[in-house]
Formats: C-alpha cells, structure tokens, sequence
C-alpha cells in the first residue's frame, strides 16, 4: 500500500468519486477479476441452456511476487486448464472512452548492483579525498547505464522503433505528472520508448538515510534494478548484458558484486488471429469506437508460460485501467464507464465464441 497518508479516501475502502472507484487494487486487479465474473453471470442468465461454451476461472494471486508457483499448478493442471483462447484481463485502455487490445508486453529482469571500496567505514575527514565513497562510486555506475540522450546504453539489448501508433507528447506529460521543464529521455516515437524499447529504473538505494548519515566514508552501497524488455528479448541473454556492463564499468577499479533477481519473458500476439478479431469486434461495440492495438510498457510474466504450454491457444490480454489509475500508487482507481465497458465486451466475446466457435487451430 505504501504511504497511507498519500491517499485521499481510505485504501481499502471501495469509494466513488467523479465516476472513478478508488482503493487499492481496484484497477489491478481487483478490476479483472470481477469483469470476468461479471460477464460470465451475465452470459450464463441470458443465454441459460444454449450456452455450451467451456469457460475456467483462473484467479492468480503472485502475480506481483513473480508467481514463484504457477508454472508447477498449470504444469499439475494442464489438461483441466486447456482452452482455445485465454482472457488476460490485467492491462490498460488506450484512455478513458477508447478500448485497447494489448497486443505486446515487455519483459523484465530484476538485480541488485552492489559496489565495495573499503573493508570498513572510515572518518570522512581523516581519510576524505584520495578515496572516493561507496555511494559516489555507485552513481557514477549507474549513470553508465543510460547514453546522453537517455537511451538505455547496455550493449546487447533489443530495441525497435515499430510502435504502430504513437503517444502525444502532452499526454504523456500529464499521464506521467512530468514536471515542467523536464527533457523527456530517450529517442525515437514515445510510443516505441514504452513498449518496443528497453527501459532501465533503480527502483531501491541501500545507503544511509539523510536523517542519520554521519561524516564517514561508506564501505559500500547497493542498489536494485528493474530492466524492462522489448518483445523479442530473452531474458537470460539480457541479464547476462547488463552483468558485463556494470562489472566493465567498475569505477576505480572498485569491487562490484551482481546479484540477478528476477526474469520475465515479453509477449507478442497474433493479431490476425480469429481469436484477436472477434475481440477487437467485441471492443468497438461496447465502446462505441473503435478499439486500438497497443504495447503496454509493463510486465505479465506468467503469460510466457501460457504461450509454452498451451502454444494453440490464442492468448488476448485486456484490461479496466487507463491512464489515470495510478496502479501500485495512492488514489488508485478505475472509471466505472469503462469498467461497464469491459464487462460489456466480453460478454459479447463469449456469447459470439459460444455461437461461433474458434476454427481449427485457433
């Protein structure tokens, strides 16, 4: 939940507001779960005895630990979990009004960088100046990691300019809270540097806090990386890439240690598939306009797995969120049109998929 005292309402208290649900978990993924059931209760009630479509409810809850079991549950239960499509219902809209397909995810790989310099902390005063500190040493590591432009600058990593739409500059700014004055990084279509590109953050510092720092030179100082992947990536390859960069890089020859964390396949689909089509179709009519093929920047790296065990399945990824959720952040929410919106359309996905079918080797 992190900071309660960022949250404008009580997190764990569902609140309406300007026709948005806030709380925690209400966009991811509270949200998904409850657009599946919901669209199922209503096929169910209107279609009642022709409904013969086989439908599984999958709730997966590690999702956001790296779902460290559910490659051995879908291993145990593969035959009872086959299907002809699979509903990921985890992304984002394109925003509030416009439904989105996800049509690729970006992988990630996750570690820690740590650098050592002295066996043990010493007095700033007395031995500042022909040492540099830990901390000092690690920034100015980190800072290898992106050219001036603000690419990622590790060799070795895939990167494409192919978004087919892109994002305007405004709405990133906004959707993002980018103050005024920032320089956006890197190059290329904005569109590209989220979903076709790779994208490096620091996402935790272990040195010191401000409020108990003393005048010592620090012995050592830790960081923790997040990478993600464009699709096409592999994991371990791009693990590897960032482990020669930052052992290449050691600034004054000073020790580092890498320590790989996590990894996660990115995703491409089919977008010409039967599968695809019927939910863009289902989409549009729920909406009232036309759906968008998008890239969403982030991860779902249990959807490589689903593409290795089920390879005929056609995997659609769909969502509630939009641009102003605030998933994982204070003041989450969803707007509940949209939400009535997703319901909406797989429900109409279901009750053509229950009429129609797939055809062979959809």
């Amino acid at each position: 939940m992190g900071d309660e005292s960022l949250w404008e309402t009580r997190p764990f208290t569902a609140v309406e507001k300007d026709g948005r649900l806030y709380g925690r978990g209400a966009a991811d993924d509270k949200a998904g779960i409850m657009t599946h059931v919901a669209a199922y209760a209503a096929v169910s009630e209107v279609l009642a005895d022709s409904l013969g479509l086989g439908v599984t409810f999958f709730i997966e809850g590690e999702e956001e630990a790296g779902s460290p079991t559910f490659r051995a549950f879908l291993e145990a239960n593969r035959e009872r979990l086959r299907a002809d499509a699979i509903v990921v219902a985890d992304s984002s809209n394109w925003k509030v009004g416009v439904p989105a397909l996800t049509t690729s995810l970006r992988g990630l790989v996750d570690g820690t960088i740590e650098v050592q310099v002295l066996e043990h902390a010493v007095h700033s005063g007395m031995y500042g100046g022909p040492v540099l500190d830990a901390p000092t040493l690690l920034s100015r590591l980190i800072a290898t990691l992106h050219d001036a432009d603000g690419n990622v600058a590790i060799e070795g990593l895939v990167a494409t300019d192919t978004a087919a739409v892109d994002v305007p500059e405004a709405d990133y700014r906004a959707d993002a809270s980018v103050l005024d004055g920032v320089r956006l990084a890197g190059t290329g279509s904005i569109a590209s540097r989220l979903w076709t590109k790779p994208a490096l953050s620091i996402i935790g510092f272990d040195a010191p806090a401000v409020d108990v720092a003393s005048n010592t030179l620090l012995p050592r100082a830790r960081a923790k990386f997040s990478l993600r992947l464009a699709p096409g990536q592999v994991p371990a390859e791009a693990m590897d890439a960032v482990r020669r960069h930052v052992e290449a890089n050691a600034p004054f020859g000073a020790k580092v240690v890498f320590t790989p964390g996590e990894a996660g396949n990115p995703f491409q689909t089919d977008t010409s598939s039967a599968a695809a089509t019927i939910a863009m179709w289902a989409l549009g009519e729920a909406w009232g306009v036309p759906a968008v093929e998008t890239g969403i920047g982030g991860s779902i790296p249990f959807i490589a797995d689903l593409t290795e065990l089920y390879p005929q399945a056609q995997i659609l990824v769909t969502g509630v969120e939009d641009p102003d959720s605030r998933a994982h952040s204070a003041n989450e929410s969803l707007h509940i049109g949209d939400f009535r919106n997703a319901i909406l359309a797989e429900a109409l996905m279901l009750t053509r998929l229950n009429s129609e079918g797939l055809p062979a080797g959809e």
